[in-house]
């Protein structure tokens, strides 16, 4: 307050860091270590896929593109969070939070519509092999990964739109790591209830998603029990393990953030989410799709091989 009016805001202070800088800088090292663990992961995964022949398959195009957009989606948000861990000042500007919001959640809307697509398409192999290969021809599955990525990079940007023209007054203490539709929101000195609208089809979005994917995979999971011969089950279950896995982290954590309605959770609590959603979940997706995947192991050898003899070559 000053002069009995409110104070036009500038800036945004995150309140979920540690306030003991000296405590701060313990997060910082093992929250870097993770960073370059998934940048380095996922493009180690890019590189295989797109340089070795025996992955140019649907499958593996979808999971390069999947580690592609990893490495921004935690780009949105984790070098940000290095920053305020190191300073004492845990701020950001009012159009970097628009900004980090934008991008976090665009690329999150296209990696849940790029893993629905990925369940289809396992659907497809697995449930209707003989037509496969007619179905999920390389158009379309070009058209798929490029009408993922226009979807969710369009469908968030009226909102961020609305967001950029609302007035921010009083409080500017954000109750989070990162900037998140909620917490800013609710920061607002006016009426957010058109956009709070939004955020429940959004809500709604998450839901039939969650249960396209639950639903091709169950169907999945049967045909699979129905092959005759061991090898062939396993075979099958091998190769939607690691998408399985994927898709239960990454949408865990999408309804345990997005999914709470009227319930509130401890700023500890609320905190561990965010960390679980932005951090631990990216981090597991390149060990799932490279250490549990035989293909996937052996390009990325292949890659480093090819790498060798083009530096001794040189040398």
């Amino acid at each position: 307050m000053e002069n009995g009016s409110l104070t036009a805001v500038t800036e945004f202070i995150f309140t979920g860091f540690p306030q003991q800088q000296d405590v701060s800088l313990l997060y910082f090292f093992p929250l870097l270590f993770i960073y370059i663990f998934i940048v380095i992961g996922n493009l180690l995964i890019f590189f295989a896929v797109r340089l070795d022949t025996h992955l140019h398959t649907p499958m593996y195009h979808f999971i390069s593109l999947f580690s592609f957009l990893e490495i921004w989606y935690t780009t949105a948000t984790i070098p940000k969070m290095l920053s305020n861990l190191v300073n004492e000042k845990k701020s950001i500007s009012i159009t970097g939070c628009l900004l980090q919001m934008y991008f976090f959640h665009s690329l999150g809307n296209t990696e849940g519509l790029l893993l629905t697509i990925m369940a289809i398409d396992r659907y497809l192999a697995i449930c209707n092999p003989l037509r496969y290969q007619m179905i999920m021809t390389p158009k379309l599955c070009a058209q798929l990964s490029a009408g993922s990525c226009l979807v969710g990079f369009l469908v968030l940007l009226p909102e961020i739109v609305i967001i950029s023209t609302l007035p921010f007054c009083g409080s500017n203490q954000i109750h989070q790591i990162f900037c998140d539709l909620v917490p800013v929101l609710n920061l607002a000195c006016t009426d957010t209830s058109m956009i709070l609208i939004e955020d429940v089809t959004h809500a709604v979005v998450i839901i039939i998603t969650f249960l396209i994917i639950a639903l091709s995979y169950m169907k999945i999971v049967s045909v699979i029990l129905r092959i005759p011969s061991a090898e062939g089950r396993q075979k099958a279950f091998s190769t939607c393990a690691g998408h399985l896995t994927v898709f239960l982290i990454f949408f865990g954590s999408v309804c345990l953030m997005y999914l709470r309605f009227n319930a509130t959770y401890p700023p500890v609590l609320d905190t561990a989410i965010a960390v679980m959603f932005s951090v631990c979940a990216p981090f597991f997706n390149p060990i799932i799709y490279s250490l549990r995947n035989k293909d996937m192991k052996n390009a990325i050898k292949r890659l480093f091989s090819v790498r060798t003899v083009l530096s001794t070559a040189r040398g």
